[in-house]
């Protein structure tokens, strides 16, 4: 029986791909295995002897994404001469933009496959294990949507959902549209039933999952199916918790924002990419709405969800952006306190307009600049967290119990607002990965918080769930029926 690993780089709908690609090699008769051996072909994770086969699922939106790939492909080089039959197989975004480049610099990869044909990655191994020469196979559209082939998801209590695959934007800066294709919509009975299906296997949070998950409908020819599918999935019976990312300002609507004030399991966290505050920059990279349109947005979601954590993504540095243009963002990350934000350095994508301008930022005015932003939006994360103590809190609890110390310990987990809280447990109580927990916020921290308060009161409630249940079934079948990736355990469907 030959065995697997896949390892993600990139985005969440990559990690949702990944667990297409891991139930597909279930399916077709690997079994997992938790780590690559290093070069002398020794495990990396102590009790596993390593995968016959590793996927590097790519991504492609950052310049460092080649470097990252080949960096991690030049480890395995080593590996493999020691590993006769072991095959490396590369799919994602970044192969589907090099296609056989791919090989021609790493020569020791075996398959390269696009993001619009995952299916047929058994194939191609078999393929270049029957042939004994690399398979390069890359669709130029999609030929079956990811969400209905077999998966093997990441998570005993958290599941990934897509509703969407593509993006119908023009942004100049972003290259996905190239490499995932124009938008398809699945249909609402179809997402449901999966919703539906996750929850009956003990999953208590579901992520929705698209590339402008708010235009969801278009396709279909109901502009209104995203809020309509909010109040949808608020009806499946057990589940807890909903999240969606990622929306785009401009097709944001109100009726979103009411569906998810009305919807009890909506969670009270939105993901709202900025870019830029600077609306000559916004046009310039394409973006259909100004500063003044998304601070409006933001005002009227917290006012219908008062207690809201909104975090955004941010660009310093884009082609042309002045110094002005920089105080512009300064000024709306300072009016939109976010909880957090991932900010980012422009790199220019090749194949995109903004890549071919003239006009590109000095690398080290851009690293100033973003040294700026950091510092901004590290202490308005200080002070949005530090304003949370004091707060209970409901905490699911992530994956493995934290250090402990004396009678102490410590786990960790997400609140509704998604924001990260670290709990500190009495002696004795241990919860499982799944189960919820409920603690008072003693301390905010930039980009954690913290709660600890049972401990003085010697009583922290703790709601045993059905996902804790499945975490600890999976945990007790025999070795090879177990996987950690990403340094999560698995869960097959």
């Amino acid at each position: 029986m030959r065995t697997y690993h896949v390892r993600t780089l990139g985005c969440q709908m990559n990690v949702h791909d990944s667990e297409r690609l891991a139930g597909l090699l279930d399916e077709a008769g690997y079994l997992p295995a938790a780590a690559v051996p290093d070069a002398l072909g020794r495990a990396t994770e102590a009790g596993d002897g390593g995968a016959d086969v590793v996927v590097i699922n790519t991504c492609s939106v950052r310049e460092n994404a080649a470097t990252r790939l080949f960096g991690n492909l030049g480890q395995l080089a080593a590996v493999k001469r020691e590993r006769p039959g072991m095959q490396i197989a590369v799919g994602g975004c970044l192969a589907q933009q090099m296609r056989a480049g791919i090989v021609e610099r790493a020569p020791w990869v075996d398959v390269v496959f696009g993001t619009h044909n995952l299916d047929v990655l058994p194939a191609l191994l078999d393929r270049a294990r029957h042939n004994a020469e690399a398979q390069v196979e890359i669709e130029e559209s999609l030929k079956v949507f990811p969400s209905t082939l077999p998966t093997h998801r990441e998570s005993a209590y958290a599941a990934w959902v897509s509703i969407s695959v593509g993006c119908n934007n023009t942004c100049t800066f972003c290259i996905v549209p190239q490499l995932r294709g124009r938008e398809r919509d699945r249909r609402p009975g179809d997402v449901l039933a999966e919703v539906a299906a996750v929850v009956a296997e003990g999953a208590l949070e579901v992520t929705l999952l698209g590339q402008n998950v708010n235009s969801y409908g278009v396709g279909f020819g109901d502009r209104g199916a995203f809020a309509d599918l909010l109040r949808a999935c608020g009806t499946v019976e057990g589940l807890e918790r909903i999240r969606f990312t990622s929306p785009h300002p401009a097709a944001f609507t109100d009726d979103v924002i009411a569906a998810m004030a009305e919807t009890p399991t909506v969670m009270p966290s939105l993901h709202m990419p900025l870019q830029s505050g600077s609306d000559r920059v916004l046009r310039a990279m394409r973006r259909s709405y100004r500063a003044e349109r998304f601070l409006g947005i933001l005002e009227r979601v917290r006012t219908a969800i008062p207690d809201a954590a909104i975090t955004s993504d941010v660009i310093v540095g884009f082609p042309g952006e002045t110094e002005e243009d920089f105080r512009a963002t300064l000024d709306v990350v300072e009016a939109s306190r976010f909880a957090s934000a991932f900010t980012f350095q422009y790199s220019p994508r090749p194949g995109t307009p903004a890549a071919d301008r003239e006009d590109q930022v000095p690398a080290d005015v851009v690293a100033e600049r973003y040294q700026r932003l950091v510092a901004l939006q590290e202490r308005i994360s200080t002070e949005e967290n530090e304003a949370q103590v004091g707060r209970e809190v409901e905490v699911v609890v992530g994956e493995g119990m934290g250090r402990k110390d004396g009678a102490t310990a410590r786990v960790s987990g997400r609140s509704r607002d998604n924001r990260l809280v670290h709990v500190a447990l009495p002696a004795g109580i241990e919860p499982r990965p799944g189960d919820v927990v409920r603690a008072v916020v003693t301390h905010g921290a930039p980009h954690h918080l913290v709660a600890d308060s049972a401990l003085r009161t010697g009583h922290l409630p703790v709601r045993r769930t059905r996902a804790g249940d499945v975490w600890e079934a999976r945990r007790a079948e025999p070795a090879p029926e177990t996987r950690v990736t990403l340094g999560v355990p698995t869960v097959r469907r």
